[in-house]
């Protein structure tokens, strides 16, 4: 009994990391000039601080698609205003703590 529940624990925390790193592989996807393995961690880690797993998935599209930030942006619907506020909330919070991984 006690292995499978060792077990399940192991593989609910596995999803969870591999979920909670959508910005940075979206990052080291791109094809931005200034990415580095370094920087993207270093997003990802802001991306952490400011953004649930569900924002950063949402956010990660941004990467190969920047209309839909524009789209979000520019939208009028409350949801899509609150989850702006969080994504410039974590994109100052990005610039101050990436500042030097760039």
């Amino acid at each position: 009994m006690k292995t499978i529940t060792i077990t399940a624990g192991i593989l609910i925390l596995s999803t969870m990391v591999g979920s909670a790193s959508q910005i940075e592989r979206a990052c080291n996807k791109s094809d931005r000039s200034a990415s580095n393995r370094s920087l993207c961690g270093c997003i990802q880690d802001a991306a952490d601080l400011t953004l649930s797993r569900g924002d950063q998935k949402r956010a990660a599209k941004f990467f190969n698609d920047p209309q839909k930030a524009q789209d979000t942006r520019q939208a009028s619907n409350s949801k899509r205003e609150d989850f702006w506020d969080r994504y410039k909330r974590f994109g100052q919070t990005a610039q101050e703590f990436c500042a030097a991984s760039s």
